[in-house]
């Protein structure tokens, strides 16, 4: 299912990011009580890199599975 970065991602005043939900990205699973700047990996992703472009995930068992980014 395709989602737009900010369903899923929060940008906080100070620039870092937070997940609305819990999330997986490779081998990582993390969650709302998480902020990450610029330059922060999470399987290997620079979340960054991608940020405000649409997102491929899917839900299982309450974990949103990050699939992949479109970048246009």
């Amino acid at each position: 299912m395709k989602y737009n970065f900010n369903q899923i991602f929060l940008e906080n005043p100070n620039g870092t990011l937070t997940p609305r939900l819990t999330v997986q990205i490779g081998g990582a699973i993390f969650g709302p009580q998480v902020n990450f700047g610029p330059g922060v990996s999470f399987g290997g992703v620079n979340i960054f890199d991608f940020k405000g472009f649409p997102i491929e995930a899917e839900e299982e068992n309450g974990i949103l599975i990050i699939k992949g980014f479109y970048k246009l």
